[in-house]
């Protein structure tokens, strides 16, 4: 005896009724999936495709298809969004719909909100499961059904691998991945979110398959992010700087705040139902971890590939530290701009030329030169013109004269210089440009820094030492105004390189930092992705990343930081001997400084010496670089180094596929002699709802909590109060957060979400990101909800599910249909998964859920139940049971709280023991229910039905439609004239009577036509009961439309091109085409023809 599927009550114990009835298809929802993609005619999915066959026999498409295709997916994408915002309001949950708010004015009474709900299970314990007639549970509550599960799974220990009882993976194999560690820098966005929701989806998927599956958790350190933050905190609250505090104190203080932060993420991560093995969680400064960098870093510097120099690094001024070309925003001006500076009050001048001149030392000629950094010719040692420029020729070997300093610069020749550009003549400042640096070296020039680290000019600057950069800058125009060497000015397109954290102009500057080679670890790295080692999707991302390594340059490890992993190398001071810090042999390295010691030692055999270990840490970079292997215990040989690595797949946002992902497959090549995984898939990037990039300056970064939970405006801006922003972007936020969300943003809760973020990633470009798609998911999963009551309730306590999801050989058409569209719903999903083709797997199950199970069968299920014999009911039920389970595995990966809340609900199967969803298995394709000819008649069935709706409602018929339905194939007829019972319960309770017509009966008479296809028509009797010539006018159009239709199908048939290229299956399509709109066409000729009879009658 099966329990009662409302509860899970004991056997006997007394619950509350579960049946109710499915609301209606709500229009926000279709709205909001109306621009869903379909299945390509060829059989390809637009989204996240490589470009091979899915089946086999099938056409190959070339590189310009599938970019064709992707662009099509983003714009019916796009199409959706902009349909879902024109009908979906946001408004507080839950809402109240427009039929309750009428009946309550009626009544004069008001809904009352009901009170927060409180979860009662005890932390851990599996979820008490209320009656579903409960006030929390007639209708879906993100909040009520998320609740409870998480710490239950996490307790049972469903996220941990499981392994064979001899301790070794499953036959089935493994499936790992890492977590792109998110910076501790606070809360999570919807950029995490979207990982989490892809991530999510696959382990779960690879653990219903059976498999030993890993996700391991963790948080990055994120040196310069997590430093600028906890220093810029300091300075508000407390008015102190890093050096007021010292470096200890400052580290202190870092932890104490990651520790909150931390606790932050994690919790986040588990709202959003993130399957990960929280004991095996990681941080970049964890004790394994740091062992790693140590030891990479020492082996690396043992081999050379590491080394000291002194070189131009990208300088932040404000934070006093070099900074990758990551933490570097390119700002493009088209002219003069004033920009915000830290440290300056006044705005600062950019996108400016100014023109000046040298004198040439020994003649009163002057030489022309250009710059957009005046303050730099105090750095100036050389000025170059080209080789062949005739203008300066004379000019080869002599000097030029500094005008405020006591130096000559000369005048060399480069093919450098363009004599088309500016005047010709370049100005070279190799200290202070990446461009100069190279003429410098190369011409063996001086190298003079001008900078101080906090960005004000040094003792090689004369009389204008002390200055800031940008207040020299004028000063320098000034003072060549008065030597009467200004030219002018003019405006100038160029890009201004900004600091990402502390919105500080870059300076290039000269260096000694540690370095590392990187020509011969990209060579590897591409070879194991042409090798196919690694597998890089979409198919731009593998060429974006062939294209950066073949141009890589060596990498700056170096940091001018306290919050990170100090370098592990000491400058060697010798006695007596003074040394400078750029030069390499002067530097040991060690995994501990013992045995750096004993390095020195063997260096300098009898010297006296002390080790200085540099006050530098290394990059983060350097660290995440080393993350898939790291994780796992390298550099000890862990089990779990040996199990799961290399990983199976690293997901990622495109943006860092060179920052991040192309260092993992350096790093994990050299350092394990390993690829790091097998594949890497790279997901979009997430905008706001007009395209522009979330930052939280602009107010439009949206925190998965709220997207969950809901939140109210006025919490929204306290949000943005209590953070760390400048008092002017806060303002700016709020004025953008009460133009986005006028009335807050309402709860989605977390299925929605991920499904919504899911759909979302067709593998081509950035997603513009609307809280209203989302909120149309949430109607999606109430639909979920409300067609699991329906069947619970049709599921009494005797009902007990068959052994196994096969066929009885009692199912009826509809059934047979529906077990077809879960079967072959199941070969898709399970094929779009195994492709990456996220967007196209969440289509699959959308369609099956919405249009298949919940529209279609549901709605037929009522008549066999109602109606049927016993045996036909019980099929009926069966079917249903089967239908709905299978249904919540296949979308269990996306929608994880929802389906455990619904599917531990249900009866199980004899001998089924399975403790949770998590550890059900995943639906495959049964070829059993694969039944083409079932699905053939059944949607004959459906369009019949649709026919006779569509007719229905056309001519306002609400009550006593007469309708005939035409024949003319004996398949046809065969099926309508058995399937009769079936087309009166999907045509609606206004049809009274329906007949059969053979194909050679006449034409019933006052009648409308429905072409149905070519085989079917339906007519409705019309006498009477409309107005005649308007619906001579509208079978007109109609006929026109469908004229048009018939000229397009026979263009593309008779296009000899389309006819050498496409196959005949799909010609067959085409053809059908045309035979319908050819049938459409003769319909509406006789139904003019029949209407202007009714006329003269």
């Amino acid at each position: 005896m099966a329990l009662n599927a409302a509860s899970h009550n004991p056997t006997g114990a007394k619950t509350g009724p579960i049946s109710g009835p499915p609301p209606p298809t709500s229009s926000e929802t279709t709205a909001a999936l109306l621009g869903s993609q379909k299945d390509d005619p060829l059989g390809q999915h637009a989204g996240g495709k490589d470009g091979g066959d899915q089946d086999e026999g099938k056409k190959i498409k070339s590189e310009k298809e599938l970019e064709k295709e992707r662009k099509k997916a983003e714009k019916a994408k796009k199409f959706a969004e902009k349909q879902a915002k024109t009908v979906t309001g946001v408004s507080t949950i839950p809402t109240t719909s427009k039929t309750k708010e009428k009946k309550a004015k009626s009544d004069g009474v008001k809904d009352e909100p009901l009170p927060k709900y409180v979860e009662e299970t005890p932390s851990g314990e599996k979820k008490i499961l209320k009656p579903l007639d409960d006030e929390y549970h007639k209708a879906y509550i993100p909040e009520v059904v998320e609740s409870g599960w998480y710490d239950w799974w996490e307790k049972e220990g469903f996220f941990k691998p499981e392994f064979d009882p001899d301790g070794k993976v499953k036959k089935e194999g493994h499936f790992s991945m890492s977590w792109p560690p998110p910076n501790v820098t606070g809360a999570l966005h919807m950029g995490h979110a979207l990982t989490n929701a892809i991530q999510d989806t696959l382990i779960r998927w690879n653990r219903m398959q059976g498999k030993t599956t890993l996700w391991v958790p963790g948080c990055d350190h994120a040196g310069i992010a997590t430093q600028a933050v906890v220093e810029n905190m300091l300075w508000r609250r407390e008015k102190q700087t890093r050096h007021d505090i010292g470096r200890k104190a400052l580290v202190d203080l870092i932890w104490q705040w990651k520790g909150d932060y931390h606790k932050k993420i994690n919790s986040s991560l588990r709202r959003m139902g993130g399957s990960f093995d929280w004991s095996r969680e990681a941080f970049t400064m964890d004790e394994n971890l740091s062992a790693a960098v140590t030891e990479t870093f020492v082996q690396l510097h043992e081999e050379g590939i590491i080394y000291r120099a002194n070189r131009l690094v990208n300088w932040d001024s404000k934070l006093t530290t070099s900074l990758s070309n990551l933490e570097v925003v390119n700002k493009e001006l088209e002219g003069r701009t004033l920009l915000d500076v830290p440290g300056y009050e006044r705005k600062v001048e950019f996108g400016v030329i100014t023109y000046f001149q040298y004198e040439i030392e020994g003649s009163d000629e002057k030489i022309e030169i250009a710059t957009t950094r005046p303050e730099t010719m105090l750095g100036d040692t050389a000025i170059v013109v080209n080789p062949k420029d005739s203008r300066y020729m004379h000019l080869h070997g002599k000097n030029a004269k500094h005008p405020f300093l006591d130096r000559l610069m000369p005048i060399i020749t480069d093919d450098y210089a363009d004599p088309e550009f500016g005047s010709g003549a370049v100005k070279i400042t190799p200290a202070h440009d990446f461009n100069d640096f190279a003429i410098g070296q190369k011409h063996k020039l001086e190298f003079i820094n001008i900078l101080n680290d906090d960005g004000t000019l040094n003792h090689n600057c004369g009389s204008f030492a002390g200055m800031k950069r940008f207040d020299a800058r004028y000063k320098v125009i000034e003072a060549l105004k008065e030597k009467g060497l200004y030219v002018k000015w003019d405006h100038n397109k160029m890009t201004v390189p900004l600091s990402e954290r502390s919105k500080d102009i870059i300076e290039p500057l000269l260096k000694p930092q540690w370095w590392m080679r990187m020509k011969g670890l990209a060579d590897v790295a591409m070879k194991a992705v042409k090798d196919g080692k690694i597998k890089i999707r979409p198919e731009f991302a593998e060429k974006s990343f062939f294209k950066w390594l073949e141009g890589i340059n060596d990498w700056c490890l170096s940091r001018q930081l306290w919050w990170g992993h100090q370098a592990p190398a000491y400058f060697i001071e010798l006695e007596g001997e003074p040394g400078d810090d750029s030069d390499g042999e002067r530097w040991v390295t060690g995994r501990t400084e013992a045995a750096a010691e004993e390095k020195a030692k063997a260096k300098y055999p009898g010297k006296k010496f002390k080790l200085t270990r540099d006050p530098d840490v290394l990059d983060t970079w350097f660290s995440s670089g080393q993350w898939p292997y790291s994780t796992l215990g390298w550099p000890r040989q862990s089990d779990d180094l040996k199990n799961f690595y290399p990983t199976s797949v690293m997901e990622t946002g495109w943006d860092i596929l060179f920052f991040w992902v192309a260092r993992m497959i350096m790093m994990g090549l050299k350092m394990t002699g390993q690829v790091p995984f097998k594949e890497v898939y790279c997901h979009s990037l997430i905008r706001d709802s007009e395209g522009r990039k979330m930052s939280k300056s602009l107010g439009n970064v949206i925190d998965p909590i709220d997207l969950m939970e809901g939140i109210g405006l006025e919490a929204l801006h306290t949000k943005l109060k209590a953070g760390n922003m400048d008092p002017k972007e806060v303002a700016k936020a709020t004025q953008f957060q009460n133009t986005a969300f006028p009335d807050g943003i309402p709860e989605c809760g977390a299925d929605a979400m991920r499904f919504g973020l899911v759909n979302y990633s067709t593998g081509g470009s950035d997603i513009n990101f609307d809280v209203k798609v989302m909120h149309g998911y949430r109607r999606f999963c109430n639909k979920i909800y409300q067609a699991t009551k329906f069947v619970l309730g049709n599921l009494d306590s005797s009902f007990m599910p068959e052994a196994t999801a096969t066929k009885t050989g009692h199912e009826s058409l509809a059934e047979k249909w529906i077990l077809h569209k879960l079967t072959i719903a199941c070969k898709e999903i399970n094929q779009n998964l195994t492709d990456r083709d996220f967007s196209a797997a969440t289509n699959v199950a959308y369609q099956y859920w919405y249009t298949a199970l919940c529209d279609t069968y549901i709605e037929n299920s009522k008549s066999l139940i109602n109606d049927g014999d016993t045996q036909t009911q019980v099929s009926a039920k069966n079917t249903l049971y089967t239908a709905l389970e299978a249904g919540l595995t296949m979308i269990h990966p996306f929608m994880p709280f929802l389906t455990e809340e619904l599917w531990q609900r249900l009866p199980r199967r004899p001998h089924d023991k399975c403790p949770s969803i998590v550890k059900a298995a995943y639906p495959t394709y049964n070829p059993s229910l694969d039944d083409p000819a079932a699905e053939e008649a059944y949607e004959l069935v459906l369009a019949v039905s649709k026919g006779i709706r569509s007719l229905m409602s056309e001519y306002a018929i609400k009550d006593n439609g007469t309708l005939h339905i035409q024949l003319f194939t004996p398949t046809a007829h065969e099926t309508c004239k058995n399937q009769l019972s079936s087309i009166r319960s999907l045509s609606g309770k206004a049809v009274s009577q329906i007949s059969i017509l053979n194909p050679e009966d006449s034409r019933p008479r006052g009648c409308v036509p429905f072409a149905v296809s070519a085989s079917a028509t339906v007519f409705l009797l019309a006498k009477g009961r409309v107005d005649i010539d308007q619906e001579i006018e509208k079978a007109r159009k109609k006929m026109e439309r469908a004229g048009e239709m018939v000229k397009k199908q026979e263009g593309i048939l008779h296009d000899e091109n389309y006819n050498k290229k496409v196959g005949e299956e799909f010609k067959e399509v085409e053809r059908r085409k045309l035979r319908d709109a050819l049938k459409e066409v003769e319909e509406m000729q006789r139904a003019v023809e029949e209407f202007e009879r009714l006329k003269i009658e």
